[in-house]
């Protein structure tokens, strides 16, 4: 399993790509193996402002359905439209073409309180 080193990682298995104000978020190469084949993503909150661990959105795989969870304070800036077509781009690409929602930081220093790779590598247990 791949958790590269550039981003942040949450205990709800989301990651965090921090540019600027402004980051992306998707759930972790071992958030997707654990659901299995996505088949749909829900995010209502686009133009809301969220506390961080509040819920973004839901993931929906075949078997089972789960909350996205935000991993800081943000306001949820756009949705990654392509998943409307093809939420098998977070089973395929979870750190690229797989993300999910792009936000605006409310609080920047909560991004410090997250996970490097290492620490995530060894929370998941690998």
């Amino acid at each position: 399993m791949n958790f590269p080193e550039n981003l942040k990682y949450s205990t709800d298995h989301e990651w965090l790509r921090i540019e600027g104000e402004q980051a992306y978020v998707g759930i972790t190469d071992f958030a997707q193996h654990e659901l299995g084949d996505i088949v749909f993503v829900d995010v209502d909150t686009e133009g809301e402002t969220l506390d961080k661990n509040e819920t973004f959105g839901s993931i929906e795989a075949v078997k089972t359905v789960s909350d996205l969870i935000l991993p800081v304070s943000a306001e949820v800036l756009e949705f990654n439209a392509d998943l409307e077509s093809n939420a098998a781009a977070i089973n395929t690409d979870p750190y690229g073409k797989g993300w999910i929602v792009k936000i605006k930081l409310t609080n920047p220093e909560e991004a410090n309180e997250l996970m490097d790779s290492a620490a995530y590598t060894s929370f998941v247990g690998l």
